[in-house]
C-alpha cells in the first residue's frame, strides 16, 4: 500500500462533535472484552441493537442468525446501508490492553469490534443530522461473516425484501496501515479477493500400529496430499494470475498405538476471478483424490464446499467521489489508493440486485507501532494475530466520520 505520510500525526478528535467519541469508544472496550464466535453472537447482537435503540433507530434482532437491523427513516430520499460484523476469532489475545479478552480461546483479533463500534458512532451522527438529510438509514450488524456465511443467511431471510433495497451499501475493514489514514482500491480494480473453503474428510482403514501393512493409513495420504496440494498455485496456476492456497486444518487420531481410520483438512484457496477458483478447487480435489488412491484408501474422499465468496469490486463512480468525500474530511495525504488484497469477505453479497457496494481500509495502527517497523523494529501485528491491537483513539473517530460523511454525500440534503 502507498501512503503520503506514515502516520506521524492523527486528525484527532476535531472532525468529530465534543461528546459523540465517548459512547463509541465505551462501546468498543465492551465488545473487546467479551467477544463471541461466529454464530454466537447473541451478547454482541444485543450490545450494539442497544446502542442503535439509543439513536432513535427501529431495531430488529435475529435476522440470519444473530443479525441486527436498525432502521432510521427521515422522508423520502434514498436509502444508504452501513454495515458492520458482530463476531470475533478463536484466537488467544495476547495485546495485554486492560480491557483485554476475558474469554479464553476467542478474541476480536479482526477489528470487528471496531466496526461496531464506528457504525453505532456514525449511526448516533446521522440522527444528530437529520436535519440535514432525507431518506433511509440501514445497519446492519452481520453476525458469521469470518466463515463467510453471515451475508449471506440475513439475505436469504429477506433482508432487502424486508427493510427495503438499498441505493448503496457502506462498510470498512480495519487495517495495518496508519491510524488516521483510509485507503481506496484502485479505479474499476478488486480491493479483496474471492475465496473457496474445502472440507475434506480422508477415509483409511485404521487398525494396530505396530501392523500397517493390515491398514491404509489416511494421516500418510493426508500428509502427501497437504505436500503436493503446494502444486496447484506453483504448478498449475498462470504465473500472471494472483492466487494462494492454504491448508489450514489437518486434523487425525489422538493416540500413539493406533492408526486412525479418517483424516480430516480444510484449505482455503485465494484468487481474483470465479473462473481461478473453480479450476484451483478442480484441481485440488484431483490431487487429493490421487494422493488417496496411491495410499490404497478403501473409498473416496469426501469434499463439501464449506463457504464461497466473490472477489469485492468497489463500485466505480461511487469510490470516485468518497475519495473527494475523504479527501475533504481528512486531508488528501490522509487517503490512500491500496492495491488489490488477498484478504477475502462476504461484503459482496450485498451487492445482489445490483447495489452498489463502497468499501475502504481504515488505517489502526499507532504512529510509535508504525515508525518503530519502518526503522527495523518489531513488524506491526496484523489482522488475525494475537497482538493486533488497534490505535483506537485515532482509528475509531476517522471510522465513524469517514461513514457519516459517505452516507451524507450519498443520502438527499434536506430543503431548507
Amino acid at each position: 500500500m502507498t501512503h503520503a505520510t506514515a502516520g506521524a500525526t492523527s486528525p484527532g478528535t476535531t472532525i468529530l462533535p465534543p461528546g459523540a467519541l465517548r459512547p463509541a469508544l465505551e462501546l468498543y472496550i465492551d465488545l473487546h472484552s467479551h467477544p463471541e464466535l461466529s454464530g454466537a453472537e447473541q451478547r454482541t447482537a444485543g450490545i450494539f441493537a442497544a446502542a442503535l435503540s439509543r439513536h432513535g433507530y427501529a431495531v430488529t434482532r435475529d435476522v440470519g442468525g444473530h443479525g441486527v437491523v436498525g432502521v432510521l427513516r427521515n422522508g423520502p430520499g434514498p436509502t444508504i446501508l452501513l454495515r458492520a460484523e458482530l463476531d470475533a476469532l478463536p484466537v488467544n489475545e495476547g495485546t495485554g490492553l486492560p480491557y483485554a479478552s476475558t474469554v479464553p480461546g476467542i478474541m476480536h483479533a479482526c477489528g470487528h469490534d471496531l466496526h461496531l463500534a464506528a457504525v453505532a458512532g456514525a449511526a448516533g451522527e446521522l440522527t444528530r443530522l437529520s436535519d440535514r438529510w432525507r431518506g433511509t438509514v440501514l445497519i446492519v450488524g452481520q453476525p458469521a461473516e469470518e466463515t463467510l456465511t453471515g451475508a449471506r443467511a440475513m439475505l436469504d431471510d429477506g433482508l432487502y425484501d424486508r427493510f427495503g433495497l438499498p441505493d448503496l451499501a457502506l462498510s470498512q475493514h480495519a487495517a495495518p496501515i496508519p491510524a488516521g489514514t483510509v485507503a481506496h482500491a484502485a479505479p474499476g480494480a478488486p480491493l479483496l479477493s474471492g475465496s473457496v473453503t474445502l472440507d475434506v474428510v480422508v477415509h483409511g482403514r485404521g487398525g494396530h500400529a505396530g501392523t500397517p501393512h493390515l491398514t491404509a493409513d489416511p494421516v500418510l495420504a493426508a500428509a502427501a496430499a497437504v505436500v503436493r496440494l503446494q502444486s496447484v498455485v506453483a504448478q498449475q496456476t498462470h504465473p500472471a494470475e494472483q492466487a494462494i492456497l492454504t491448508v489450514s486444518v489437518l486434523k487425525a487420531g489422538d493416540r500413539a498405538n493406533v492408526t486412525p481410520d479418517r483424516a480430516e483438512i480444510t484449505l482455503c484457496m485465494r484468487a481474483f476471478t470465479d473462473d481461478a477458483l473453480t479450476r484451483m478447487s478442480t484441481a485440488a480435489q484431483r490431487v487429493i483424490r490421487a494422493e488417496c488412491a496411491a495410499s490404497a484408501c478403501p473409498r473416496d474422499p469426501e469434499f463439501t464446499v464449506a463457504s464461497r465468496s466473490r472477489s469485492l469490486i468497489p463500485d466505480l463512480s461511487v469510490t470516485t467521489a468518497l475519495l473527494q468525500v475523504h479527501e475533504n474530511l481528512l486531508g488528501a495525504h490522509r487517503v490512500a489508493r491500496t492495491p488489490a488484497t488477498t484478504a477475502t469477505e462476504d461484503f459482496s453479497c450485498f451487492g445482489e440486485d445490483g447495489v452498489p457496494l463502497a468499501y475502504w481500509l481504515l488505517g489502526v495502527t499507532g504512529a510509535g507501532a508504525w515508525r518503530s517497523a519502518l526503522a527495523g523494529g518489531d513488524p506491526v501485528p496484523v489482522n488475525h494475530a494475537p497482538g493486533f491491537a488497534p490505535d483506537v483513539r485515532t482509528a475509531l473517530p476517522v471510522g465513524i466520520a469517514a461513514l457519516r460523511d459517505a452516507a451524507l454525500h450519498h443520502l438527499d440534503k434536506a430543503v431548507t
